[in-house]
């Protein structure tokens, strides 16, 4: 699914100027987008960026202080938790320990007065479909961790909702746990057809399961996009350092040079891909980034124009490693290769080494 930034038809959620304050506190400053029917959204931030509070108004345990909140058509400000259809998926899961696994499954059912035969019959079937129809009579207490998720999910979605709210519903699990956990809610997601709004501070996860991703921060929206926008084409410095996958540089516009910019900066000249930048005049601030995996090394000697950085240590992510590296003004670098890359190359801490670039995988912050 491909759901562009500007997407506007077919919209099952719209938040049109939403404001949150808890007294003089501002939670979430005018959040205005739209999801899309069948669209997996992320909401992501750190602690306190209002990710949380945005999924609780839609959800409808917080009301707006100002603006409105549209779900399917209808105006929802006020208007209860239960007369909403947007179950949610709890970070403490909120499993009842005293009932059976089906017995879970089937309590909003029996909220609703659906008959008993209704009840199980739709909960083993959601049940069957997360693959733990055999677990219906046990307790909570006698399932892993990745077990009780899945009755979690059952319990959400045995409503057969339009839309559901999940609150950091992987942040338990273990590791390997949490991989396999994505795979499952981004196949459901896909097979069922049901809108996702998902809230989480881990960048794998979000980028890993959304089409969209809404980056907040200090209850603002830095940015909304495609993961691939978003990482290639992070919009401010605050993405860009959030996101943690960039070197970022400051410098003044000396001058062009073809379809490149040339940026003065504390490390020296460099050229800059220009082709998507915003316009800018000699003597203007530009910061750019360039991505660890972009940054080229070379040993200390090789006569190639770059940045001197000195190794400070390395961090192995599966077939390739980070290397981190100090500038002489105490800057800190990352360059992402392959092992094989990093072979010809002295790796040990404290050995000097060039680091440079190629101006086209240059991107120019334009809020900057």
């Amino acid at each position: 699914m491909n759901i562009h930034t500007d997407m506007k038809s077919d919209a099952i959620v719209k938040l049109d100027g939403v404001v949150k304050k808890f007294g003089e506190f501002t939670a979430v400053e005018r959040a205005d987008f739209e999801i899309g029917r069948g669209e997996f959204l992320a909401i992501m931030g750190s602690s306190g960026c209002g990710k949380t509070t945005t999924l609780r108004m839609l959800a409808g345990l917080e009301d707006p202080t100002e603006g409105d909140i549209w779900l399917d058509g209808e105006r929802v400000n006020g208007k209860a938790t239960w007369d909403r259809d947007t179950p949610m998926v709890w970070q403490s899961l909120a499993l009842f320990p005293f009932l059976t696994v089906q017995e879970n499954v089937e309590f909003s059912l029996r909220m609703r007065g659906i008959s008993k035969s209704e009840r199980t019959e739709r909960a083993r079937k959601w049940l069957d479909k997360m693959q733990i129809l055999e677990f219906a009579d046990r307790n909570i207490s006698q399932l892993s961790g990745g077990q009780r998720q899945r009755v979690a999910l059952a319990r959400a979605l045995v409503t057969e909702p339009k839309i559901l709210l999940l609150d950091e519903p992987l942040s338990a699990l273990d590791a390997h746990l949490k991989v396999r956990m994505q795979a499952v809610l981004s196949n459901l997601q896909k097979d069922l057809g049901i809108t996702f709004v998902y809230v989480t501070h881990s960048m794998s996860e979000a980028f890993a399961m959304a089409d969209r991703v809404v980056i907040m921060s200090r209850g603002r929206i830095e940015q909304i996009g495609t993961p691939q926008e978003i990482y290639h084409a992070p919009r401010n410095r605050f993405v860009a350092e959030f996101l943690g996958s960039a070197n970022i540089f400051s410098g003044r516009l000396a001058g062009t040079s073809g379809d490149d910019w040339l940026i003065d900066t504390d490390h020296g000249r460099f050229a800059v891909s220009a082709l998507h930048a915003p316009a800018k005049s000699p003597g203007d601030a530009v910061t750019f980034i360039v991505s660890a995996e972009n940054m080229r090394i070379s040993p200390e000697g090789s006569g190639v124009p770059g940045i001197r950085a000195r190794v400070v240590g390395e961090e192995f992510v599966g077939a390739t490693a980070i290397v981190f590296l100090e500038t002489e003004s105490g800057e800190e670098l990352k360059v992402q290769k392959s092992h094989g890359e990093l072979a010809s190359v002295d790796l040990h801490p404290g050995s000097t080494l060039i680091l440079h670039w190629e101006s086209e995988t240059c991107h120019v912050l334009p809020g900057e």
